[in-house]
């Protein structure tokens, strides 16, 4: 049967109410149970539609991704949260480009939630003694909470529900060129206003921050070895290498010992010193049970009628799966556009012939698709979990952040003329 258009009113309205209610109704929507509360509200009608239509495959399906999805967030989350920095080094501007470069380079292989949160308290503790460094975290967001999670399917979560999608795991170690250009030229900039800042500083800050130094060491590194764990699970135990065996949710269950693993054996003060607790894993579980499902007629009417949105180029793909994780999340985003492109599979075949083809979809399309949920994640605090997190660690250790707006300001200034220059030497 062909799903009917309105059975889509529920995703849209769960992506509005995430988008939305954080802004108008923050106090209400900051208790998980209100999250969960509208995420099964939402999804009950869905699901009472396609039990009524028979279609319990999609929903079967779309149970799998959802376990698997929160598995691997969960376990990156309960293994990097028993990793503790600790220290106070001096915060020049060529310290601080280094920690946003190492973020950079760890988002991909621990999750650029696990990597912002592993980072973002000793970088803030670092510049404790500095007078201006609202930039800091700006750019924390941009690099560490989004364009470094774009080389692994580890890294951010679309990645991972396109892997879950049959999308190999080694294919993203291709976007290494987008990720350097995007990587370095942020950093770069970063470096230059963190220059101009530090010029700016007063003689008794700079004086302060000298004086009140203490090295850095790192706490619980056996919880690298678990990190290290997950990575070759999800590399190595899936049909490819293990066959049907995959089916029987292998790999998630290494990937659920290993986080146990680093539950019992991290002594527990070392999460207590990062305040560590599930509420943040637990927001990403109880809002993409409601995402999970409602999508299902919007990903099947795309399969259906994808062909027919007029979207045919990797920078048309590039912008329209960009702009909308810039507002809403961007995984759903991505999911959405890959069905989309495999509905158009034959017309965009057709376009690019001798383009390598990687489920349905080629390659260059493909691309568009991944670089645009991944980076423009930063364009505001809702495009991707991270973001928000950061916000509020910042805002904890008395940096005033910019409003939505003002952070939009930050990102359209930054981040924009970039995402132009990605589109002229990477995706026309």
């Amino acid at each position: 049967m062909t799903m009917p258009i309105w059975t889509t009113i529920f995703f849209a309205v769960m992506l509005a109410a995430i988008a939305i209610l954080p802004l108008v109704a923050e106090h209400w929507w900051h208790h998980n149970r209100n999250k969960l509360l509208v995420s099964v509200v939402l999804s009950i009608p869905v699901l009472l539609f396609l039990v009524a239509q028979g279609m319990y495959a999609p929903i079967e399906h779309a149970a799998e991704e959802y376990f698997a999805f929160i598995v691997l967030l969960g376990s990156l989350f309960i293994i990097s949260g028993g990793i503790l920095v600790e220290g106070d080094i001096r915060a020049t501007p060529l310290v601080n480009t280094g920690f946003l470069a190492l973020g950079a380079l760890l988002a991909s292989f621990m999750g650029t939630t696990g990597a912002s949160m592993l980072l973002i308290r000793p970088l803030l503790r670092t510049n404790s003694e500095r007078q201006f460094t609202i930039h800091t975290p700006i750019f924390f967001i941009f690099i560490v909470s989004n364009v470094g999670g774009v080389l692994t399917p580890l890294g951010d979560p679309p990645l991972f529900m396109g892997y879950l999608r049959g999308v190999p795991f080694e294919w993203t170690f291709g976007l290494w060129k987008e990720w350097l250009f995007v990587s370095a030229a942020l950093l770069a900039i970063y470096f230059v206003l963190d220059s101009r800042a530090y010029a700016k500083e007063s003689r008794s800050a700079l004086q302060k921050d000298i004086t009140q130094i203490e090295p850095l060491q790192v706490r619980g590194g056996l919880n690298l070895l678990w990190l290290l764990g997950i990575v070759l699970a999800v590399a190595f135990i899936n049909e490819k290498y293990i066959g049907e065996v995959a089916h029987f949710f292998t790999r998630e269950w290494v990937m659920i010992g290993l986080a146990a693993l680093s539950w019992f054996l991290t002594p527990k003060l070392l999460r207590e010193k990062q305040a560590f607790s599930f509420g943040p894993i637990t927001e990403v579980a109880v809002l993409f049970v409601g995402i999970f499902i409602t999508m299902i007629p919007a990903l099947i009417l795309l399969e259906e009628n994808g062909a027919q949105l007029g979207l045919t180029t990797p920078w048309h793909f590039f912008w329209a799966t960009g702009f909308l994780s810039s507002f809403l999340d961007n995984a759903p985003t991505y999911l959405t556009f890959f069905s989309l492109a495999q509905g158009a599979s034959a017309e965009l075949g057709a376009l690019y012939p001798a383009v390598e083809m990687v489920q349905q979809i080629p390659v260059n399309i493909l691309t568009g698709v991944a670089l645009g949920a991944v980076f423009m994640g930063a364009m505001t605090y809702i495009g991707n979990g991270p973001n928000f997190m950061v916000k509020a660690i910042a805002e904890e250790n008395g940096i005033k952040m910019p409003s939505f707006g003002g952070y939009v300001k930050w990102s359209v200034a930054v981040l924009l003329p970039l995402w132009v220059a990605v589109t002229v030497l990477f995706l026309l």
